[in-house]
C-alpha cells in the first residue's frame, strides 16, 4: 500500500480544525478555484468552498491593487451564521477556512498564518509570503 503523499498537508488541516473551536473544516485550493484536498465536517461540497475561495481571492487581490496595498494576503466574510476565512500559499493556491458562529477569528488567524507558511513549503508553492 502506497503512502499518502499528502499525509503532512492534512495533518496540518486537521490540526487547525481541532485547534481553533468553531472551525468547521478546511479546503485547500488552487487561485483558480480547484480543489486540492478538503479536511471538512460541514455540509457544504469542498468545492463550491474551492470556487468562493478562488473568487473571495479574485476580488480582495484586485482591492489591493487598486488601493496600491500589495499582493493578497487573506480576506474573511462574517455571516450571520459563521466566517470563511481565505488565506494564500504562496502564489497559486489557497487555505479556505469555514467557521461556525462561535469562532473567534483573532485565533483563527493566529493559528492559521503560520499554518499557511508550512503549507507552502509542503506542497512546494512558489511564495513571497511574510510568514514564511
Amino acid at each position: 500500500m502506497q503512502a499518502d503523499p499528502y499525509q503532512a498537508v492534512r495533518g496540518e488541516m486537521a490540526a487547525l480544525r481541532h485547534q481553533v473551536t468553531g472551525v468547521r473544516g478546511c479546503v485547500i485550493a488552487g487561485v483558480d478555484g480547484l480543489l486540492i484536498l478538503h479536511d471538512t465536517v460541514s455540509s457544504t461540497e469542498p468545492h463550491d468552498i474551492a470556487a468562493l475561495a478562488a473568487g473571495a481571492h479574485g476580488i480582495s487581490r484586485t482591492c489591493g491593487a487598486a488601493l496600491g496595498q500589495g499582493t493578497f494576503q487573506e480576506v474573511t466574510i462574517r455571516n450571520t451564521g459563521g466566517y470563511l476565512s481565505v488565506y494564500a500559499i504562496g502564489e497559486l493556491a489557497l487555505l479556505a477556512v469555514i467557521g461556525d458562529s462561535g469562532l473567534n477569528i483573532a485565533r483563527l488567524h493566529l493559528e492559521a498564518r503560520p499554518v499557511t507558511a508550512r503549507l507552502a513549503r509542503l506542497l512546494n508553492v512558489p511564495t513571497a509570503h511574510p510568514f514564511d
